[in-house]
């Protein structure tokens, strides 16, 4: 179990989505969470606070009744559960459950610390709220999906327990867990921020780093398997473009390939005498095998930036309003809203996409032998004409590609009006987290389908044993899954089985 305490960090989100760990909230968080609770309480008895004695959004201009505050949170939580679409998964909603009691945990929503009792026990029972995919425009919060957190909390709505989904209650019931009473603004408090579109994105951003890393491996080990040249990745000619990122991809390649027998050393070649008057060898590779560093090094530049991004907003407070008990007072304004994870995470589906795009390139060379000219058609360890080798998969690879790069317009500039125009520009943050998912998705399976080739590649040549060993010991792992394709045989079982391994495992490198 581990202790969560202020800031929150991606490898506490590691730990908990990935790892199964428990949490707890320290007795200091707590403690600090009743006092924010008891200010607001106090400061609101004789003046005016959005969501605590008024009406919600274009009605907050009505004034609410003492006796009727309390219903009122009820009333907002139950009017927004409104969501549709596919369920998000288990670990996306562990994700923003997370996400959601970190920023409450900084004590400026004037919030209940009974919440914190609650959804700790979700998240540590993995007792999973239903929440849909289809409601969030990302302004004044994730408000539709976290109403459907909120509808579990108070004991209301559905949750998926044990591979099923069933009524809150009963689990409830079975798990002999509490729902939350509202005491305050614990409806407001729950529904009023970037908690999904963050959350989601947490999630994004772990799998699009691990993406990356295979990403590097594969382009490693395809130029290792047709001899390239070292120079491109080398020191010398990366250190001389300023970019960190393709400094760090150049030196995981160095790393990768150092043992290996089968690169070729440009200065053993470059000033070699000869009287060709056409070269036969290529003097260079192509772009997909000579431009990785240039290609993967801005990918990885702009997954650090989401990471920062996202870890500064899971630790502010994204509420409205904000809660200040240093400064006995209470300030109004749009902390809700998403555009920080909105642009972060259009930016991440195209450098996703781009690395989709490059092992798409990367499974062309190896399967055309008039580019590659060192191996047969389609990698077909068969009988040329008879049998199609990789023909097949490569078609699957260019299509989901090519929805990739459809998929990869921006959401953040997609503002659509609503709310009576009361959010007359929106961020479309969760819109933006759930197609970066999808484009991740897909990323995975033209991953998966290059990573199946590179293995055949290895079938087909004769000096296996001069591949570094980073390579060989991954190649050892990877041969377990994916066999020699003498004949031909249905492929599709092999691609969920390589996307498995692919994200459960990290790449020797």
């Amino acid at each position: 179990m581990i202790e969560i305490t202020q800031p929150i960090t991606l490898d506490d989100f590691h730990k908990v989505l990935f790892e199964q760990e428990s949490i707890k909230w320290s007795e200091g968080i707590l403690a600090h969470v009743n006092k924010s609770f008891e200010f607001l309480k106090a400061f609101s008895e004789n003046k005016v606070i959005y969501g605590v004695n008024t009406g919600f959004g274009p009605m907050a201009q009505y004034k609410i009744n003492k006796e009727d505050q309390i219903q009122l949170q009820y009333n907002l939580i139950r009017s927004h559960a409104a969501g549709s679409g596919n369920y998000l998964e288990p670990i996306e909603v562990k994700s923003l459950m997370l996400a959601r009691l970190n920023t409450l945990s900084i004590g400026k929503s004037g919030v209940h610390q009974s919440i914190f009792t609650t959804m700790t026990t979700l998240i540590n029972k993995n007792i999973t709220p239903i929440i849909y995919e289809h409601g969030g425009v990302g302004a004044s919060g994730d408000l539709v999906q976290l109403a459907h957190l909120a509808l579990v909390l108070i004991g209301e709505g559905n949750v998926l327990y044990k591979g099923e989904v069933l009524p809150t209650a009963s689990v409830f019931e079975q798990e002999n867990i509490q729902p939350i009473k509202i005491k305050g603004r614990e409806g407001l408090g729950l529904i009023n921020g970037t908690s999904v579109m963050t959350g989601i994105g947490i999630v994004n951003s772990i799998y699009a780093r691990n993406l990356l890393n295979w990403s590097v491996f594969c382009g490693a080990l395809l130029n290792e398997i047709v001899a390239s040249y070292d120079d491109h990745y080398s020191e010398a000619l990366n250190e001389s473009k300023r970019h960190g990122g393709q400094a760090d991809i150049a030196h995981i390649m160095r790393r990768h390939l150092r043992d290996s027998k089968t690169i070729k050393k440009r200065e053993e070649h470059l000033f070699s005498e000869t009287q060709e008057a056409v070269f036969k060898e290529k003097v260079q590779e192509y772009y997909s095998l000579r431009c990785i560093p240039q290609i993967l090094g801005p990918v990885l530049d702009t997954i650090q930036q989401t990471e920062k991004i996202l870890i500064e907003e899971v630790n502010s407070a994204n509420d409205n309003p904000i809660v200040d008990v240093e400064r006995q007072n209470v300030y109004h304004g749009g902390n809700f809203h998403g555009d920080y994870i909105s642009l972060e995470m259009d930016k991440l589906k195209l450098v996703i996409t781009k690395v989709s795009m490059l092992a798409e390139r990367q499974l062309n060379y190896l399967l055309n032998s008039k580019i590659n000219e060192k191996f047969p058609p389609f990698l077909n360890l068969g009988k040329l004409g008879l049998n199609f080798g990789m023909q097949g998969m490569q078609f699957t690879a260019v299509s989901t590609t090519a929805e990739n790069q459809t998929l990869s317009n921006p959401m953040y500039v997609h503002s659509i009006s609503n709310n009576n125009d009361n959010q007359d520009i929106v961020s479309m943050g969760t819109n933006a987290a759930l197609i970066t998912k999808k484009v991740i998705q897909n990323a995975h399976e033209v991953l998966a389908i290059e990573l199946i080739a590179l293995v055949q590649a290895v079938y087909l040549i004769e000096d296996e044993q001069k591949l570094s060993s980073v390579s060989k010991a991954q190649l050892k792992a990877l041969q377990k899954i994916i066999p020699p394709f003498h004949g031909d045989e249905a492929k599709f079982p092999y691609i969920p089985q390589i996307i498995n391994y692919i994200k459960t495992n990290q790449p020797y490198l």
